[in-house]
């Protein structure tokens, strides 16, 4: 397998560090929809550059889904994640938005904030965010699996605000930060997960899908025949990590995997803002469908809900759930959709 991608120095960089090499451009879900080197990491990097805006750059900013796959490429080592959710954030504070009263709830959320958590300090925390809680027998499954207490406050305001380019109080930070202190953390948000290894980098943490498939109750269920589709933000969150890992899995299951031969996860969902906001089609389902092209399996496992649904619009392949891997196989390979 290739060894993982060169990195620059382990700060983070600005925009003013970008060559232009374009390499980010090769795994831009937003290049391959528009074609446009407006619509790239490299693109905004360099207008910004030259003194545009982030108004200039409203319509790349809006359509990027921040997958994170433009973050292990980059050889100048610039937070090109970090750097959209800045714009985005620019763009909240001078423009209107599409969808005022969404945006308004959130920020009541955010003052408001939560409640005060009940948990064990000591006590290992799952964080499933919002689609995650939507479905209580999938969670259950989750929870037994992992054996975690489900977090009171799982940030998901948090997970949003950054989605969309909300400002984020202070205080709810704090309080939200405070109730993970002394806890490891499992996140089901790989957008949230990114951002926990900069606000508490010294805690333990990782993705749901890496924490369900390290179990043997649900690795073991896992087949030569399956196409493992891996979210793709949180992967790049923990990049160098993730790819030893997923490439031990590999080796031990046989599966295949959405990787691209830079052991870069090809996401699955591509969502821009506008989609986030609710004012606009959801997903085409373009992504899903590079990833089947030219394979034929026999089921495709999501770590993702969203995952899930993106490809259950696309093929008439069984498509499950990781937690549910825990179930008898032959049960999961008769049932056709993982939440129907």
């Amino acid at each position: 397998m290739p060894a993982t991608l060169a990195r620059a120095p382990a700060a983070p960089r600005d925009y003013a560090a970008c060559s232009g090499c374009n390499l980010c451009q090769l795994v831009c879900p937003m290049w391959r929809s528009h074609r446009d080197p407006r619509f790239t990491p490299a693109g905004m990097a360099k207008a910004l550059q030259y003194g545009a805006t982030a108004a200039w750059l409203a319509a790349p900013v809006e359509a990027c889904s921040l997958c994170g796959a433009c973050d292990p490429v980059c050889p100048e080592g610039i937070d090109l994640p970090g750097l959209v959710m800045d714009l985005r954030l620019q763009l909240a504070n001078s423009l209107p938005s599409p969808n005022p009263a969404l945006l308004d709830d959130l920020r009541a959320r955010l003052q408001q904030g939560a409640a005060a958590p009940v948990v064990s300090r000591s006590a290992p925390l799952l964080l499933p965010g919002a689609d995650l809680r939507a479905d209580a027998a999938l969670l259950a499954r989750v929870q037994a699996l992992l054996g975690l207490a489900i977090a009171d406050d799982d940030g998901a305001d948090i997970a949003l605000a950054l989605e969309l380019g909300v400002e984020i109080p202070q205080h709810r930070l704090q309080q939200f930060l405070a109730s993970l202190n002394g806890h490891s953390i499992v996140a089901a948000d790989g957008l949230l997960l990114r951002q926990l290894r900069r606000w508490l980098p010294g805690s333990q943490r990782m993705g749901l899908g890496a924490a369900l498939s390290s179990r043997p109750a649900v690795r073991s269920n896992l087949l030569a025949t399956d196409l493992y589709v891996i979210e793709a933000r949180g992967y790049h969150a923990d990049y160098e990590r993730m790819v030893a890992y997923y490439d031990r899995l590999q080796l031990e299951t046989g599966c295949a995997l959405n990787l691209d031969l830079q052991r870069i996860a090809i996401p699955a969902v591509a969502q821009g803002l506008s989609q986030k906001l609710e004012v606009a089609p959801g997903d085409d389902g373009a992504q899903a469908k590079w990833i089947l092209k030219g394979r034929r399996p026999a089921r495709i496992v999501v770590e993702s809900m969203a995952d899930c649904a993106a490809f259950e619009r696309v093929c008439d392949l069984p498509v499950v759930h990781l937690a549910e891997l825990g179930e008898d196989p032959e049960m999961i390979k008769r049932r056709p959709h993982a939440f129907g």
